[in-house]
């Protein structure tokens, strides 16, 4: 998401932060700039006209022009007017209030309401530790309900009862009874969608909303959707009381517009959004950290929190130790290594929040290859556990034996040995005083081992 209007607005940024001096004119072509760069990222008109305004009143006041680095606090005001824009702060649910907390799923079919209502219950309930419920009221779609059954032994927590031949707000409230029953602190609830917007189906959401007393309804849009989702949750939110704004398959819209406008229509903040397929990919939406990530600015804190959520922290410990203790760093480890980075996005999405990522050179951004992690793990997968100890015994025939089981060639097996050499290396420097020191004068500022595909 946003790396079209990201590669714009940083080479906007860029020109920016050298400048010791801005005039008027340096302003107005920044802002042009800025402008089209966000009416070709999908961002409403309005939306657009109205951020522009608000910059050029304070870029031409003392806030800008009128600092020893105006460059810098040009860029400030653009990062903040950006982040007030989309919401200023996250906005959490309401989870304060007496459980069973009620969420109401509603939106378009196809926008992804039964994936996201399985995403929701598991971030609430690994994330914030509550026990969920979920049901199906989507009676109109059969698989809809044998979807959210799977999906819900998934992320292990219970998907109650229901049926085509019910109707829905007998469904929910039967699930709220039960919910109240066995203590659950959330249920979520998964409505029907259509194809458009129709008066049956606002009939439908406003009678499930009243007969559970919902305490909050998200709206859930499809962010690849562009103007047509700003439209749709306009429509949503003038006809059913929306508490919230939820924006998946964000990973597959480059553009972004959705995100910059969604809230400036509804009023409705943007609560989380959907960043891939996998069932743990929904984050909580931080205006701040979207927009520094927007400027090339990174998002550390995001990095941070996505670290202690994905690592296996035993695993990573037991490395540790095992690098202390002197022990060999073995193709197994470098595997579970593997494995980490991938359930976190892959290197590609590590790196894109890092500061500065945006400004990386062609070369660098096509070593960090998230297909090659793949086959490196298929390549070692295809070993015995003998030879994931002791790489040395992966001699011509047995590099043969990996390759086709792998479905790589024996020149894949030998830059993955030669790789994983250079990993060792690397490790045994760290295990060693003073080891981070020594890692560093090693690489003389080159890029890591691992990232050289």
């Amino acid at each position: 998401m946003f790396s079209n209007l990201t590669e714009r607005l940083t080479s906007v940024v860029k020109d920016l932060r050298g400048r010791a001096r801005l005039s008027e004119g340096h302003i107005d072509a920044a802002l042009r700039d800025v402008r089209m760069a966000m009416l070709e990222g999908d961002v409403a008109l309005p939306v657009v006209n109205d951020f522009i305004d608000q910059i050029k009143v304070q870029a031409l006041g003392e806030e800008v022009i009128g600092t020893l680095t105006p460059g810098q606090a040009l860029i400030r005001v653009v990062r903040d007017q950006l982040t007030h824009l989309m919401g200023d702060t996250n906005a959490g649910l309401n989870l304060g209030v007496q459980p069973p907390v009620v969420i109401l799923m509603a939106g378009l079919q196809g926008a992804g309401k039964t994936t996201t209502t399985a995403k929701l219950a598991r971030h609430l309930s690994q994330v914030h530790k509550k026990k969920v419920g979920v049901v199906s009221c989507d009676v109109y779609r059969p698989a809809a309900i044998e979807q959210l059954n799977i999906l819900a032994a998934e992320v292990h927590v219970d998907c109650y009862p229901s049926d085509t031949q019910s109707k829905p707000v007998d469904i929910a409230k039967s699930a709220l009874q039960q919910a109240r029953m066995r203590f659950v602190d959330v249920l979520i609830i998964d409505t029907a969608g259509r194809l458009a917007i129709d008066d049956e189906m606002m009939r439908e959401l406003t009678a499930l909303q009243v007969a559970v007393d919902a305490h909050e309804t998200l709206f859930v849009v499809d962010a690849m959707m562009g103007q047509d989702a700003i439209n749709t949750a306009k429509a949503f939110n003038d006809s059913v009381p929306l508490t919230g704004i939820v924006l998946t398959k964000a990973d597959g819209d480059a553009r972004g517009g959705a995100a910059l406008s969604v809230r400036y229509v509804t009023g409705k903040p943007i609560k989380f959004v959907g960043v891939g397929e996998k069932i743990d990919a929904l984050e909580p939406f931080h205006p701040d950290r979207i927009a520094s990530r927007i400027l090339g600015m990174g998002d550390v804190l995001g990095l941070i929190e996505e670290v202690e959520q994905k690592v296996d922290k035993e695993k990573a410990e037991k490395v540790a130790r095992k690098l202390k203790r002197g022990k060999g760093f073995d193709l197994q480890d470098f595997r579970e290594q593997l494995l980490q980075m991938q359930n976190m996005g892959g290197l590609s999405s590590v790196i894109g929040r890092l500061p500065g990522a945006s400004e990386l050179t062609d070369q660098v951004k096509d070593n960090v290859n998230d297909k090659e992690l793949i086959k490196l793990g298929s390549i070692i997968d295809s070993m015995t556990i003998q030879e994931r100890q002791y790489p040395a015994i992966l001699k011509s025939s047995r590099k043969k034996r990996v390759a086709a089981g792998s479905g790589t060639q024996v020149q894949d097996v030998n830059r993955l040995l030669k790789q994983f050499n250079q990993m060792q290396k690397m490790m045994k420097r760290m295990s060693k005083k003073g080891g981070m020191k020594n890692l560093m004068r090693g690489m003389g500022g080159r890029t890591p081992p691992g990232m050289q595909f």
